[in-house]
Formats: structure tokens, C-alpha cells, sequence
């Protein structure tokens, strides 16, 4: 197949979706595919351009400052237009993009015009998938537990009294935990909301639940092997995703047959309710009363080195080669299909 890998963005998740798009491109190679790699912003990467980023670390620890990010979106248009006009030339499309525009719905509705097919889900879907505010209503009416919640603004008092403390303050559309804090005391609270809107124009202020971290893969219509995810740090925020060792990953995950068919079946359900297509990833928590409450929908999961659906497939026997091509055959399966 002829494959265009679309990476980079400009979104505060760049530097993953690099990471994540290279590696895709040299899988993809390895299984004998023709693959054009393409940074939305500055164009077509050259084999050169793919070693000097491959040759240093392209996720650092933090996330790219907003001021940069607001310099890359000055430059971004051409470079999308190249994307475009290359991707028209190939049998797939493959996205690496993560959050922003590559991933809340407005490149797939260009992508959409092109004919062209693409991975991942469509334009509504990813749009809704996006949206946290959006997605746990469509949850919640699904039956899938989802924490209480408000949106920004909300004073302390209606916080306190609405869902109690700790609570969990981060940008409605936004993905990797950028943006995010646990606020465990009132007096807290508006500086938490304030570094969120640095990073979007809406807010979600959400109830903590403690317990187990715990992620699902959907590929197509199956569940991959749940996994658990056990970080350094109390939340698994930006650092522990990209940083190796700051976070401990099992496949699968240490539950009760019960308990693992109970979230494959909350995660397929979420699946089918956010409309969502090709590879997807849904998180939970598993809270101390047994109830696993749905933490978010993930339409483009990373796929770097240290990534969850990556480990999943390979806990079901799949190696990330196949992965990738399976990704993309979805893609082709769905074209003419309504997305």
C-alpha cells in the first residue's frame, strides 16, 4: 500500500504525535509498504529529517509551551495543505496526529472531501470523542459510569458542595494530561482552572475517584487485553506517559475474569455509543467499591515506545508492525462505509 503518515500538529501533544508517527512510518516500511511521512506543519520529512529527529529524544518531559505552539500555528497552513495534497496520492492515510485540530474532528472533515481513507474515526466522532464534556454525557446515557462534574467557571463553594474535594481540574480537549491538576483544597482551585484555560476555552472541574488505573484497546470490534497502569506520581500525568520508569505497565491486568469482561464490555460500549472507528483507546478507574467509572476516550492513542495500545496488542499476541498494518486495513475496510 501506498501510505501517507501524518504527524506532528500543533497542538501541546506534538512532540508525542512525532514520536508516535516515525515509529508508525518505519513499521509500516518493515512490512514492505511504500510510506511518505508528512508534518503538518512543516511538510514532507525527508529521510534526513526523519534521522536527525529520530537521533534525539523527540518527547521531553514536559509538554511545548503555549508560546511556541502559537509560533507553530503561524506556519501550520502550508504545511497542512502539503499534507492534504499528499495524502490524495496515497491508498491510506494513516494519523499520528494527537489533539488539536488533527484530532477533534476538523482534518478528518477535510480528509472527508478527498475521498481518501484514513485511520481512526470520523470527523463527529473524533469532534465528540474530544469533547469531555460531550463524551460523558453520551456515557452517562449509554450507562457507563463517569465521575460527577462541572464545567468552568464554578466557584469553590458550588465545587465543595457539588462534588467535595480533591477534585480533578483540566482542559475539556486536550489529551496526555496537559493542563491538568489534582486540587485537593478549595483555597487551590482557581489557579488550577486558570493554568487549564491556558490550554483551551473550556474547563472541566471532576470528581476524583481513587483506585486502579486501567486502559482498553479497541481494535475494530475487539477488546485487546486490559492493562493497568501503575505511576510514580499519584495521577499519570504528562511525565509519567513519556518518561521510561516513571510509570509501570501490566498486560493484562491482574483483574478477575468477571472484572476484565465487565470493562471490555464498558469499553466496547463506549466504543459503539461515541460512534469511534479503527483503533481507539478507553480509560477507567476501577474505584474501591468495584465500580469502574470511564475516564475518557482516546480516538488517536499514542503509539511511541512507551505507549498502552501498542502493549496491548502485544499482550494479545500482535507485534507493533502488525498493528500498524491492521490499523490501516480498517481504514480500507471502511471506505464507502458512513463515518
Amino acid at each position: 500500500m501506498k501510505i501517507t503518515v501524518l504527524m506532528g500538529g500543533t497542538s501541546s501533544e506534538r512532540d508525542v504525535s512525532l514520536a508516535s508517527g516515525l515509529r508508525i512510518a518505519g513499521a509500516l516500511r518493515s512490512r514492505g509498504h511504500q510510506v511518505t511521512a508528512v508534518d503538518t506543519v512543516h511538510g514532507l520529512l525527508s529521510a534526513g529529517d526523519e534521522r536527525t529527529l529520530l537521533a534525539g529524544p523527540v518527547v521531553k518531559t514536559t509538554p511545548p509551551d503555549v508560546g511556541e505552539l502559537v509560533r507553530l500555528s503561524r506556519s501550520a497552513l502550508s504545511g497542512t495543505m502539503q499534507s492534504l495534497a499528499g495524502g490524495a496520492e496515497a491508498d491510506v492515510v494513516f494519523l499520528a496526529l494527537h489533539g488539536g485540530q488533527g484530532e477533534d474532528g476538523t482534518l478528518q472533515a477535510l480528509l472527508d472531501l478527498t475521498g481518501v481513507p484514513y485511520t481512526g474515526s470520523g470527523h463527529l466522532a473524533s469532534a465528540l470523542a474530544m469533547d469531555k464534556d460531550l463524551t460523558k454525557r453520551i456515557l452517562r446515557q449509554a450507562g457507563v459510569p463517569t465521575a460527577d462534574w462541572l464545567m468552568a467557571p464554578a466557584d469553590a463553594e458550588e465545587v465543595e458542595r457539588t462534588l467535595g474535594f480533591p477534585v480533578v481540574v483540566k482542559p475539556s480537549k486536550q489529551g496526555s494530561t496537559v493542563g491538568l491538576t489534582l486540587v485537593r483544597e478549595r483555597d487551590a482551585l482557581d489557579a488550577a482552572v486558570e493554568e487549564a484555560f491556558e490550554y483551551d476555552d473550556e474547563v472541566m472541574i471532576e470528581r476524583f475517584v481513587p483506585g486502579r488505573e486501567l486502559t482498553v484497546a479497541i481494535l475494530g470490534d475487539e477488546a485487546l487485553p486490559v492493562g493497568e497502569i501503575i505511576p510514580k506520581h499519584e495521577i499519570y500525568d504528562y511525565e509519567c506517559k513519556y518518561t521510561a520508569g516513571m510509570a509501570r505497565e501490566i498486560f493484562p491486568a491482574p483483574l478477575s475474569e468477571r472484572e476484565t469482561e465487565t470493562v471490555q464490555s464498558l469499553a466496547l460500549r463506549s466504543y459503539q455509543a461515541l460512534k469511534l472507528g479503527g483503533c481507539a483507546r478507553i480509560d477507567f478507574r476501577l474505584a474501591p467499591d468495584g465500580v469502574f467509572y470511564c475516564l475518557e476516550a482516546n480516538t488517536l492513542p499514542g503509539m511511541t515506545e512507551l505507549s498502552l495500545v501498542p502493549q496491548a496488542a502485544a499482550a494479545a499476541g500482535v507485534g507493533f508492525p502488525e498493528l500498524c498494518e491492521r490499523i490501516a486495513e480498517l481504514a480500507l475496510v471502511s471506505r464507502g462505509a458512513p463515518r
